[in-house]
């Protein structure tokens, strides 16, 4: 952290549904001196609010328009289909979209799920949010697929949900103004790909000043290794001799006669 940091806040945004309270954490105990302030914003507006310099940096459902931004995807959701307790669906551990056809599905104007067909039959109405959508899934509306996080986000004790074979998934990403790419971003961008306190900012432990350092090292290690090779050689080399001189001769004798091609009679 620079000196011109000091006394700054962190702004992070994030979509409902995501969790960022691990990140947080970390972002608290190593940069104690610059608090995170969150904001919690549709995904609608996230966008917008980090183009108008609302957030430094906010979780985003893909897709995004990404024009000034640069986007850092993180990981794919489980698509779940939102019903009743006393829906048939509720019996099964998953379920196929072929399993949707004769039910009506809301689609609410906040879905972040790009369907090239929607499942099932059209709902008689299209709720704003998610949220809404949720509360006429427990009146007996309709079903309602949304991201795995979003269906236990808006958890009711009258609901349940179960995931949903080959359909498209929701992706979460970090998002932040590519000309307003701060130290703090670049911080906050190593603690979300889970760089240690140690790791430099997008660079290699090693630095190319260090590595003529180390290999500098390795002549005089090997040179520090010669004197000990040859001090573990004269003792076995002594006793090679003294085995020779003072011990059975006869042992060395057929050697010297099969070297010089005697034949045994």
């Amino acid at each position: 952290m620079t000196d011109g940091e000091t006394g700054r806040v962190f702004r992070l945004a994030y979509v409902p549904g995501v969790t960022p309270a691990k990140w947080v954490n970390i972002w608290t105990e190593r940069m104690p001196g610059v608090p995170i302030t969150l904001v919690e914003v549709s995904a609608a507006e996230v966008v917008g609010l980090l183009r108008d310099g609302g957030a430094d940096a906010g979780f985003v459902r893909l897709p995004v328009d990404r024009d000034g931004l640069s986007v850092i995807p993180l990981y794919v959701e489980t698509t779940v289909v939102v019903v009743p307790k006393d829906h048939a669906v509720a019996a099964a551990d998953e379920v196929t979209v072929d399993d949707l056809t004769d039910d009506e599905v809301l689609h609410p104007l906040d879905d972040t799920i790009e369907w090239t067909v929607r499942p099932g039959l059209p709902a008689f109405t299209r709720p704003a949010t998610t949220e809404a959508a949720v509360e006429l899934v427990a009146s007996g509306a309709g079903l309602l697929l949304v991201p795995q996080s979003l269906a236990r986000l808006h958890h009711r004790r009258d609901l349940t949900y179960r995931p949903v074979l080959d359909t498209p998934q929701s992706q979460v990403a970090l998002a932040w103004p590519t000309a307003a790419t701060t130290d703090l971003v670049e911080d906050f961008i190593g603690i979300v790909r889970g760089r240690t306190a140690n790791s430099s900012r997008g660079r290699t432990p090693d630095s190319p000043a260090e590595k003529p350092a180390q290999q500098a090292k390795k002549p005089a290690q090997q040179q520090a290794k010669k004197p000990a090779q040859r001090q573990a050689q004269k003792p076995a080399q002594r006793q090679a001799q003294k085995s020779t001189q003072n011990g059975s001769g006869r042992r060395a004798a057929p050697a010297r006669r099969r070297g010089k091609g005697h034949r045994p009679r």
